[in-house]
């Protein structure tokens, strides 16, 4: 298997292009989603590489933020979430020299839920995703499945991928590091020690969260209920906690790009403040360890192994997402008749695109009830409803409704 250097990322355009008319691009995701590899690449065009992974550099940039960028022209500084201070550093640089393209960050938390970042850097930064590898990006594809829906388009996969290979996939997930592991047992031991490490060491740079013993009890409680709406209070009683302190943990793992909160369309968007989000992983294959979930299981459990391909699924359109033309957000609905969407795309003119996600190599007409109602509450903002299920066929099913492969996720 290629190492993660081989693999074109569908956002370095995007870094370019900011970088051409931004004093500072942040490029935020999880740790070992590759943002290094990236920006080390970057960097050779002439910008200074520094990493607050080193000790000697992370001393610097706590004790003398102002000295330390003072010394810098053009540079990319790696893991900024370890020392914040230095923002205000770089803020007060920028403001005496606004040249486009000084800084280059990456940060592994989300800092602009960080007191003081956002108003410190507004107008002056912008801030791009990278999240863990899409199977567009593994298999060299560029079509982007959002915009292509959007029109009304399914992408044609000429190799349809499904069965055992769609299951292998699921569990492998999209980490660099994961994807090169070459079995099963070696990944679910690289998943173990990434999450441990994340709990013990970034946890602390962003949180101050002493009691950590807590917090994989959480998390694997959270895991179970993947992609369901859920009472987060009474799951946080299960592992001892109160649910102020759950809401916070929470909190802090959408922080750490391990969690994503997924909130429910309304054709009311006052009504959607008060409905309950759903939790959604981001990586299907950390979920698939946590849950405990290898191939034997997800051949014969299908219930379980559709949690973890909706979560591989909600992944792979995230990705789609930050990469792509238009400005989307994924949703998702459900009504008082327990009448579900797994997930709802919505772009900047309230168009929507239903996408339902099916474990299986068939569909039932039941499976299109959830896209039939919201079709005809949402009228002609609906552009198309799309069953992704474990097949090779892309069939109509009814007007603007379709069932596509799963594999058209990364179709040509």
């Amino acid at each position: 298997m290629t190492t993660s250097l081989f693999y074109p990322r569908h956002i370095e355009p995007r870094i370019a292009e900011a970088l051409q008319d931004t004093p500072v691009v942040l490029l935020a995701g999880p740790r070992q989603a590759g943002k290094t590899t990236l920006v080390r690449q970057m960097a050779e065009r002439g910008m200074r590489y520094l990493t607050l992974d080193d000790e000697l550099t992370l001393l610097s940039a706590r004790e003398d933020p102002v000295g330390l960028i003072r010394r810098l022209d053009r540079a990319v500084i790696d893991e900024i979430q370890r020392a914040p201070q230095l923002l205000l550093a770089i803020k007060k640089s920028v403001d005496e020299d606004r040249r486009p393209g000084r800084f280059l960050l990456t940060g592994s938390a989300n800092l602009m839920t960080l007191p003081t970042v956002a108003d410190s850097l507004a107008g002056r930064m912008e801030t791009l995703s990278l999240l863990p590898l899409s199977q567009s990006e593994i298999e060299t594809r560029t079509s982007n499945w959002i915009d292509a829906a959007f029109t009304g388009r399914i992408l044609d996969n000429r190799l349809p991928v499904f069965g055992d290979d769609l299951i292998e996939r699921a569990l492998r997930g999209g980490y660099p590091e994961a994807i090169e592991r070459p079995s099963a047992r070696r990944r679910s031991a690289w998943a173990r020690q990434y999450v441990d490490a994340i709990i013990q060491r970034d946890v602390r740079d962003v949180a101050g969260i002493d009691k950590l013993d807590q917090l994989p009890r959480l998390l694997q409680a959270l895991a179970q209920t993947a992609g369901q709406m859920c009472n987060y209070t009474q799951l946080a009683g299960h592992v001892g906690l109160d649910g102020k302190t759950a809401a916070r943990y929470v909190g802090v793992f959408e922080q750490m790009y391990l969690l994503a909160r997924v909130n429910v369309w309304a054709p009311n968007r006052l009504s959607r403040v008060v409905k309950t989000p759903k939790l959604q992983f981001i990586d299907s294959g950390l979920l698939a360890t946590l849950v405990g979930l290898d191939r034997d299981q997800a051949i014969r459990e299908r219930q379980r192994f559709g949690n973890v391909l909706e979560t591989f699924v909600f992944g792979e359109l995230l990705k789609h997402a930050s990469t792509a033309e238009g400005d989307y957000h994924i949703l998702y609905y459900r009504d008082a008749d327990k009448v579900e969407v797994d997930m709802v795309i919505e772009n900047a003119a309230g168009e929507l695109v239903g996408v339902e996600v099916k474990a299986a190599a068939t569909i039932a007409e039941s499976d299109l009830r959830g896209l039939r109602k919201l079709a005809g509450i949402a009228r002609d903002p609906f552009k198309i409803g799309i069953v992704l299920y474990d097949g090779t066929e892309t069939m109509p099913l009814g007007k603007n409704l379709w069932a596509a492969p799963l594999s058209s996720l990364w179709g040509s």
